[in-house]
């Protein structure tokens, strides 16, 4: 029976994955459309929009932990996307979300400057961007993450 309720609950969010893109932009979709998606997420059109708007200033700051012992959930989404390195993500930082402290450390940038946070789907990506806010930062959205594809189609790559 345990199996049933995997595969139950499975075929419930493919199916609101696939609604969610298909459905017409009128109020009540939104509604279908943020259930999908963890609170605070920026929906695909509003991160489409502060990436052009944001340009070469764009700063990415992955919050994910590499350590499966601390975040098991987020060896998922690390096999989907690597974490930022010299020589993938140019415009993405790597600063560990740590839950034991309600703490990061913060980026080397400006106040100002446009950032995008994410962990893998986004409840530590809200945790950072309000973080960052409290610590004076003001242009900063939460884009979900990998599992959160059409988001991450719009900054997956920076």
């Amino acid at each position: 029976t345990t199996w049933f309720f995997v595969v139950v609950l499975l075929m419930i969010s493919h199916v609101a994955a696939f609604t969610t893109r298909l459905a017409p932009r009128s109020s009540s979709s939104l509604i279908v459309r943020n259930m999908a998606r963890k609170a605070g997420v920026a929906s695909p059109e509003e991160l489409k929009e502060f990436v052009q708007k944001a340009g070469e200033k764009l700063v990415v700051v992955d919050v994910r932990n590499p350590d499966a012992d601390v975040e098991p959930g987020d060896q998922k989404s690390l096999a989907v996307a690597a974490l930022p390195d010299g020589s993938n993500r140019p415009m993405a930082v790597h600063l560990i979300w740590d839950r034991n402290t309600d703490n990061m450390p913060l980026p080397e940038v400006e106040k100002d400057t446009p950032m995008i946070t994410h962990c893998g789907g986004g409840g530590r990506g809200q945790k950072a961007k309000d973080f960052l806010n409290a610590n004076g930062f003001t242009n900063v959205l939460n884009g979900g993450g990998p599992k959160e594809t059409d988001c991450w189609a719009e900054y997956g790559t920076k």
